[in-house]
């Protein structure tokens, strides 16, 4: 137990220690995005085009796999009589 978390906790800390050194080591342009869905109707956001469209695409794959997903568990069911 105590080697999990010590791997655990070794694991978090070169996380934070290669975010640091990649921060410091040069100048990066950040952009962002992202996508909130309110019912059917997607709101698409982002710092440039690119990541608006980026965030559109992944919004788009991901409602295809939770409807393949939900497909594929409404047939696992059994159905009743």
């Amino acid at each position: 137990m105590i080697a999990g978390f010590a791997l655990i906790l070794l694991g978090v800390l070169l996380v934070f220690a290669g975010t640091l050194f990649y921060a410091l080591s040069k100048p990066a342009r950040v952009e962002g995005g992202g996508v909130i869905l309110i019912g059917p109707i997607p709101i698409i956001f982002g710092t440039s085009t690119t990541m608006a469209i980026v965030a559109a695409v992944v919004a788009i794959v991901l409602m295809v796999l939770a409807i393949i997903f939900m497909l594929l568990a409404s047939r696992a069911i059994p159905q009743p009589g």
